[in-house]
């Protein structure tokens, strides 16, 4: 069984996995190689010898290409102790900024990341994406009309968490926010969309979606 390699200071390797931990979405080697300063061939290179040295090794996670591009996974086999672990994290924890980040995300959904900067004035990113490890959060489809960015929307784990049956019962924006100078704040940002039609556009799609796998479970038991 191959070792992982001890990496030096300026490790092509060791950027390569600090930036795929950063992303949340597959990259491509020539968009790595161009932040690196580097050769496309010398990063798909690396890539490659990563994604061996982790399957050798048999860790936790695994690098794979996908989608045009890289990107870190957990292992399969632990999907059980990950799953276990995301659904025993106490939304009660969530910082300020992850707090703002679900109420732009439940109120405005399904949204781009460039939309949640939009409308809090910060790049939410990373907050983002923590949402998205904890299962509050989930990839919602592509927008065609802003370079099929990815959009977000809510999880069923987020009404489970939050006691909701449906979107339809979001509560006030006091449940999210931790005290009044958040509260003006995200109440600020959100006056620029009407809430209720929000609302009643995400429920709508919501309720698509479930008609949609109730047909086509009757379709398979047919």
């Amino acid at each position: 069984m191959r070792e992982l390699e001890k990496l030096g200071a300026g490790s092509v390797k060791g950027a390569l996995e600090a930036m795929l931990l950063a992303s949340s979405d597959p990259v491509s080697a020539t968009s790595l190689a161009a932040v690196l300063g580097v050769a496309p061939g010398e990063v798909s290179s690396a890539l490659a010898d990563l994604a061996a040295e982790y399957s050798d090794a048999n860790r936790g996670i695994q690098l794979r290409e996908v989608a045009g591009g890289w990107r870190l996974f957990t292992h399969p086999a632990f999907h059980d102790q990950v799953e276990a672990l995301v659904m025993s994290w106490d939304t009660r924890r969530l910082s300020q900024a992850a707090l703002e980040t679900l109420a732009v995300i439940a109120y405005h959904q399904p949204v781009t990341r460039e939309g949640v900067k939009a409308i809090r004035g910060v790049n939410s990113d990373g907050v983002i994406s923590s949402l998205v490890d904890k299962g509050l959060v989930r990839e919602a489809g592509r927008d065609p009309q802003r370079a099929q960015a990815i959009r977000y929307a809510t999880t069923q784990a987020f009404l489970e968490r939050f006691g909701l049956k449906s979107l339809r019962e979001l509560p006030d924006l006091e449940q999210f926010a931790p005290d009044e100078e958040s509260r003006k704040f995200i109440r600020e940002r959100l006056s620029g969309r009407s809430i209720e039609s929000t609302l009643e556009e995400a429920a709508a799609d919501v309720d698509e979606e479930r008609e949609l796998l109730e047909d086509a479970g009757e379709a398979s038991d047919e």
